[in-house]
């Protein structure tokens, strides 16, 4: 049917192209599926594996090796490997079985590390499986399924022949639906170390224990005399606490015959948490109070015990990055002195705190990395031994064996060279059992084989990571535990190592800064950051030196700003920052507790005044040696102290104000601006300034001149009416000059008339007289003379003036007792006493 539908000269329908290929499929299978039958044995007879299982091969399943008992086997002990095997593939493999594989001895360290990065199997290198009885056995691995092993052999079993290290794999074989045929589908490679009997020469091993931690105390304590610190967070409490990284640290190395190296900042902290102290929960709020006392007091007096007898290395105080300060600090003023505060208060704080000496004269860059900058900032603070690493100061090609770890570099300087393959054997993730065995392992193999290198005795220095995890700390728990218990290696401290002869093969050479690794420079504190830090300082010492007890704030601040240089600030930028900032805000608030009171505009009437300034003290303690100064910014309208500026020294208790008066003069009227500001002795600035403004309302000289002569002229009549006053009061003739009707009035009240002129008058003996009877006054003359002719005494101008007023003279005004007194006082051209003139 399809092909009557075709048509000569077209092409064929699509029913029909479909029909063709689906016949060549089902033609050509049988041919596929026979040539991948005959070429898979083939492949298999000539050692070589298909396309699909080279991609699987002995890496189809994972074998986990996680323990292996014990680590250093003798001859009569039984070897027990344990651990698990997961099938990683699509495919189940069935007949399994786990065996044990003992491969050659290793000649050199640089094979073992060959060795520890292969992850595949290679027949004619890994050994063939011992004895067939050792095995276990699984019918099936089903897909990502972990399946557990746990194979016993007598270590005579295992054949191992001279001493030395041999490699030991633990194998896993079986077959899958697509190879049908027993194979390697998984491996694990590990070492055996084999020393059955004490080696005739035993190598001086020292192992460093670092008590080492991230900074957790701030510049700021709590109010009142106490001072009571304040934590960032708990953290520290979670590490003190059991199962904390610290716990673990401290339980697993009192057992351990090592060398403490120690944080002086860690046991400062622990030490505040023993009593009250408070932590710093969000940004902002008030912090709260600790309750980790107990577990803080149960940590130290453990590590009392432990590092009792024992030699205790003091790091400087907060551990201070000294490759950071050798590459971008020393440029900046004051770093380096920094540094040697933080060595001289590292031993008293351990003694303090542990009651043990410890050594400070070793310096530990971060991991042993050197240089001829980073040599010169370790000693510059009083260390004479520098802990470094070989892989920093590299042997020459021609050195065969591994040298003793003291060398001499120049000018007194030793270093210590840890051994890099020992040192970073428990870096990276080891919190899985099988990563954990596997570092044991190689280690005590690098050990063994580095105490077969030659006949001579060396002194080898293990310094791993400064902060390990639990995991980590716990492999070097087992793998150190193992060394001393072992048959090659006896524990010597750190101070011995460096005592040691060095080798006079060993490179002595410290390389240039070019060679400084970049990955580790990457992780430096900027060089911002020590600017910072001497701003800060700058801060303290300026504030220092008014307290009268400055140790309240140099010594919190000095180890504040000891934790802003330390090494733990490494690759966190950012929380390094944070803190420094959170420093200099507290600084800041502690300097502004003593300050100048503001002022408002003052007015200053009259030529002189003073103007009072107030200090205000909310510090605990007194503040001494500060000067206060005022200036006028227009001296030729004001001047203060007859100058442009006055100082005065300034005393202030604790909690307290006192205000400083100053003398000014005024020139000219006006307004001029004043400026205070307090100053330390040595004429530092103290604080912000206040400005404020006087207005002057200076009064002229002639105005002055005016005003005093109608002053003295009121002083003159006020005298001279006293005077008529008490003659009066006396009885007294008038004497000549007087006018008898001054005389009158001052005997009583006119009777007869307002005038005064017709009432009673006074003879001239002063008596009174009676009327006469025409209505005049006895005086000696005719009524009608009186309008002709003058009196016999004249009145004076101002009795004569008062008398044609018809108002009541002086001698009147005299009488009236209860008159008020004026309501201003006389001005006066002196200048005007203190406190006076002044309006605020």
């Amino acid at each position: 049917m399809a092909e009557a539908a075709d048509f000569l000269g077209t092409s064929p329908s699509p029913a029909r192209r479909w029909l063709r290929r689906t016949g060549a499929l089902l033609a050509g299978a049988p041919l596929l599926t026979g040539l991948l039958q005959l070429s898979a044995p083939a492949a298999h007879a000539s050692g070589q594996e298909a396309p699909r299982a080279a991609v699987s091969g002995s890496r189809t399943v994972a074998v986990s090796l996680d323990s292996l008992s014990p680590s250093i086997p003798s001859a009569g002990d039984t070897v027990t490997v344990s651990g698990t095997v997961t099938n990683k593939g699509k495919q189940p493999v069935t007949d399994a079985h786990v065996g044990l594989r003992v491969g050659p001895l290793l000649d050199t360290r640089s094979e073992i590390d060959t060795v520890a990065q292969r992850t595949d199997f290679e027949p004619g290198t890994d050994g063939p499986e011992i004895d067939g009885t050792y095995t276990q056995k699984f019918t099936a691995l089903q897909p990502g399924v972990a399946q557990h092993f746990s194979i016993s052999v007598p270590a005579a079993k295992l054949h191992l022949g001279a001493d030395g290290v041999y490699e030991f794999s633990v194998s896993l074989s079986g077959q899958t639906p697509v190879q049908r045929w027993d194979q390697v589908l998984g491996i694990q490679h590990t070492f055996l170390p084999w020393q059955p009997s004490a080696a005739s020469v035993k190598t001086k091993t020292t192992a460093l224990w670092p008590l080492v931690s991230t900074v957790h105390m701030t510049a700021e304590t709590g109010p009142g005399t106490v001072q009571t610190p304040v934590f960032l967070n708990d953290d520290l409490a979670k590490d003190l606490a059991p199962g904390g990284r610290l716990e673990r640290m401290l339980t697993l190395g009192k057992d351990l015959d090592v060398t403490w190296v120690i944080d002086p900042d860690l046991l400062a902290s622990v030490d505040a948490m023993t009593r009250n102290y408070r932590i710093r929960t969000d940004p902002g709020a008030d912090p709260v109070a600790g309750t980790h006392q107990a577990v803080a007091k149960q940590w130290l007096a453990e590590l009392q015990q432990a590092v009792a007898g024992k030699e205790v290395v003091a790091l400087p105080f907060a551990d201070p990055d000294l490759a950071a300060l050798a590459h971008r600090g020393t440029s900046v003023s004051g770093t380096l002195s920094l540094l040697k505060d933080a060595t001289d208060v590292a031993a008293s704080t351990v003694e303090t705190v542990l009651h043990v000496k410890p050594a400070t004269d070793f310096a530990w860059p971060v991991n042993g990395a050197v240089d001829p900058s980073i040599i010169r900032v370790a000693t510059s603070a009083g260390a004479d031994k520098v802990i470094a690493r070989s892989d920093s100061l590299e042997e020459p090609d021609s050195m065969t064996y591994t040298p003793s770890a003291a060398r001499p570099i120049g000018q007194g300087t030793t270093a210590v060279v840890a051994d890099a393959r020992l040192s970073t054997s428990f870096e990276g993730d080891l919190s899985q059992a099988g990563a954990s065995t596997l570092a044991v392992q190689r280690f005590l193999a690098q050990s063994l084989e580095l105490n077969g290198q030659t006949s001579k005795q060396r002194s080898v220095v293990v310094a791993p990571q400064r902060m390990p995890s639990t995991s980590q700390a716990q492999a070097m728990y087992q793998a150190l535990l193992a060394l001393q218990q072992g048959t090659w290696s006896q524990s010597q401290d750190l101070a011995g190592a460096a005592k040691a002869d060095p080798d006079p093969k060993a490179t002595t050479k410290v390389p240039s800064a070019s060679r400084y690794p970049s990955s580790l420079r990457k992780r430096e504190l900027r060089g911002p950051a020590f600017t910072e830090i001497a701003d800060t300082q700058g801060k303290v010492d300026n504030f220092a030196v008014v307290l009268t007890d400055e140790s309240r704030v140099v010594t919190p601040f000095g180890r504040a700003m000891n934790r802003e240089m330390s090494t733990s600030w490494r690759g966190r930028d950012s929380a390094a920052a944070g803190f420094r900032d959170g420093v200099k805000a507290y600084l800041d608030d502690l300097s502004e507790e003593v300050k100048l009171i503001d002022k408002s505009e003052t007015k200053l009437s009259g030529r002189s005044a003073t103007i009072p300034v107030t200090v205000q003290n909310n510090l605990v303690q007194g503040v001494d040696h500060l000067v206060l100064r005022l200036t006028s910014s227009n001296p030729t309208r004001l001047k203060i102290g007859g100058k442009a500026y006055a100082e005065q020294p300034i005393t202030v208790s604790g909690g307290h104000s006192q205000s400083v008066k100053f003398t000014t003069s005024a020139n000219a009227n006006g307004p001029v601006t004043v400026i205070a500001q307090l100053y330390t002795q040595d004429g530092q600035e103290y604080g912000a300034p206040v400005s404020f403004d006087v207005k002057v309302t200076e009064v002229t000289a002639t105005v002055m001149l005016v005003i005093g002569g109608g002053v003295l002229l009121l002083v003159l009549a006020g005298f001279r009416m006293y005077t008529q006053r008490k003659r009066a009061a006396a009885g007294e003739e008038p004497q000549d000059g007087e006018n008898a009707q001054a005389t009158g009035d001052a005997e009583g009240p006119d009777d007869t008339g307002a005038d005064g002129g017709d009432g009673p008058g006074r003879g001239d003996g002063g008596s009174g007289g009676s009327p006469a009877p025409d209505g005049s006054a006895e005086t000696g003359r005719e009524p009608g003379d009186r309008e002709n002719s003058e009196p016999e005494n004249p009145a004076g101008p101002a009795e004569r003036l008062t008398q044609e007023s018809g108002s009541r003279s002086p001698a009147a005004d005299r009488e009236q007792a209860s008159d008020p007194t004026p309501d201003t006082a006389s001005e006066s051209a002196d200048p005007s006493g203190t406190g006076e003139k002044v309006d605020r």
